[in-house]
């Protein structure tokens, strides 16, 4: 599989695999289903993976860390995130998670982008993932706690990198215009940006793409289904859109695209995941697995051939802009006085 190298940091493979389901994102799934994912995108030559002590309050972390205990470490990348401290809270171990896992509620989320709650969370996720180190730490989410951590939160981050605790450091969220502030204000070296540059939303687009190939940022894109709506050949009548039934407009426009792609011989998935890698900021898409079966999928999507053609005709029907042409990223970040 093609890797995509950032400025400054580690390899990225072009797919990488997020790790939320292995979480039990929405439901639950088994230890054999999630090794099998992890195993089966090894195989098809996945070497990114990336997590967080969000998903399944550390489960994902867990089942992540003891699927890769036998590849070599210098053979892969991991990313995990920092922001949401999992506390212990054995009052309500008895209840369900109401993150959106299906785990039981041993732990409580708080929100900490102080230098300790980021320390401690770092070292949290290195113990549930069995390593003496992470490749890319990102601040997760950070939409309600930009003070702390457009200061604190990103300093210590970057302390982190220049010590060589990690490789490179970034923020993902949901969003595009915070992260754009993070690229424009911040020493990163990645945003991972879900959701907001896919064939249905191309906000990314206006000024955070731009911006982050402008200074050497790379740009990891997920959620490039919007979480659903996109992730098979015809939209279904129920589809999710970020998560919530998608209104009739967006499903109907995604039917739209379907057409397109059906005329070129391009399932609307295959499209989902092509499109984000055209544009020279991107470094990687990632996609989530339950099993082997979704594994070897995403490969499989990664790998068809989407003809230049299908572009065109998105962009001549007003469906997705045209990124033909954008010159390549910077080959080395601007110094610390040049982003200034």
């Amino acid at each position: 599989m093609l890797s995509r190298t950032l400025a400054r940091g580690p390899r990225l493979t072009q797919l990488g695999l997020g790790a939320a389901q292995l979480g039990n994102l929405a439901r639950e799934i088994s230890d054999t289903d999630a090794q099998g994912a992890v195993d089966a995108a090894w195989d098809g030559g996945v070497r990114y993976f990336d997590t967080a002590p969000h998903y399944g309050l550390g489960l994902s972390e867990r089942r992540l860390g003891a699927a890769l205990a036998r590849r070599p470490r210098d053979e892969y990348t991991v990313s995990t995130k920092v922001g949401r401290l999992l506390v212990p809270s054995p009052g309500t171990a008895h209840r369900q998670d109401d993150g959106g896992f299906a785990v039981p509620a041993a732990f409580r989320r708080e929100w900490d982008f102080s230098r300790d709650g980021i320390l401690r969370s770092l070292e949290g996720s290195l113990t549930r993932l069995g390593l003496d180190h992470v490749d890319i730490v990102y601040l997760h989410d950070p939409d309600d706690h930009w003070p702390q951590a457009a200061t604190t939160g990103v300093d210590t981050l970057v302390d982190l990198r220049d010590q060589g605790v990690v490789k490179a450091v970034g923020v993902g969220m949901n969003q595009a215009a915070m992260l754009t502030e993070f690229v424009r204000r911040s020493d990163v070296d990645l945003v991972m940006v879900a959701g907001r540059h896919t064939l249905l939303d191309q906000s990314a687009q206006e000024e955070l793409l731009p911006l982050a190939r402008e200074r050497g940022v790379g740009v990891v894109a997920a959620a490039v289904y919007n979480s659903g709506v996109l992730a098979a050949d015809r939209p279904p009548a129920q589809a999710t859109y970020d998560y919530l039934p998608a209104p009739a407009e967006l499903i109907a426009r995604a039917g739209a695209l379907a057409d397109v792609c059906e005329r070129h011989g391009v399932t609307l998935p295959e499209a989902a995941v092509a499109h984000p890698l055209r544009h020279p900021a991107v470094v990687s898409v990632v996609l989530g697995a339950r099993d082997a079966r979704q594994s070897r999928t995403n490969a499989e999507r990664l790998a068809a051939r989407v003809p230049d053609a299908l572009w065109t005709e998105l962009a001549d029907l007003g469906l997705v802009p045209d990124t033909t042409g954008i010159p390549d990223a910077p080959s080395a970040p601007p110094t610390a006085r040049e982003r200034s």
